[in-house]
């Protein structure tokens, strides 16, 4: 073979190596991922408040949370919502220590994730849930019991949605603040890591009074 066709050949496949590597080096680059895929997922992409929330967020004590779900006499076969439930902690007690079944309603989306964290930590996804909604659009009919921590003024302003919704008997329990003109029927003293607390319990009359209308 003459020196230049040697020359020609050589030189081809050393070029058609090269080419090879570039493209396969091309290839895997596509084919790597940009990022691990060992992360667990988030259970819901957070989403945007649809309001500024009414009250601000101050978690209540785990003492008051205990003593508010025995003042309403939780069972395991209530169904129990929590209007501003912060960081799950009234629904996800009340599903551990009585086996309740519990909805927390909170317009904070920040709130609803984390509950939804301590509510996968405590193993009692299947008894309870979290709605990032606003609790005047919230349909309670069939709830049994109902928390609040909540503010005076949006307790009263509560309160019509609460005698339309609710079946007559059902357990309402607030901490601090009470409804107005409607009047409790046990007030009760609880003493806090900080400070004293006050619960206030109700049970739905099967008429509601007039001045209350």
């Amino acid at each position: 073979m003459h020196l230049h066709k040697l020359l020609f050949v050589s030189l081809s496949v050393v070029s058609f190596g090269i080419a090879g590597c570039n493209q396969q080096r091309d290839f895997n680059a596509q084919a790597q991922p940009s990022a691990p895929t060992t992360q667990t997922p988030s259970p819901a992409p957070v989403q945007s408040p649809e309001r500024e929330p009414d009250v601000p967020y101050v978690p209540t004590p785990n003492e008051v949370v205990v003593r508010m779900l025995e003042l309403a006499k939780v069972q395991k076969d209530d169904v129990l919502y929590d209007l501003g439930s912060g960081d799950g902690r009234i629904v996800i007690t009340a599903a551990q220590k009585y086996g309740t079944r519990g909805t927390g309603i909170d317009i904070n989306p920040e709130r609803i994730s984390e509950a939804n964290a301590n509510a996968q930590k405590a193993g009692v996804t299947d008894k309870v849930q979290f709605r990032q909604q606003d609790l005047f659009k919230t349909d309670l009919s069939d709830a049994t019991v109902v928390t609040l921590y909540l503010l005076p003024d949006i307790n009263v302003k509560l309160r019509p949605q609460l005698f339309r919704q609710l079946k007559p008997g059902t357990r309402i329990v607030s901490h601090d603040f009470d409804m107005g003109e409607w009047k409790p029927e046990r007030v009760v003293q609880v003493q806090g890591p900080t400070r004293q607390h006050t619960l206030y319990y109700w049970v739905v009359p099967e008429e509601i009074p007039a001045n209350l209308k």
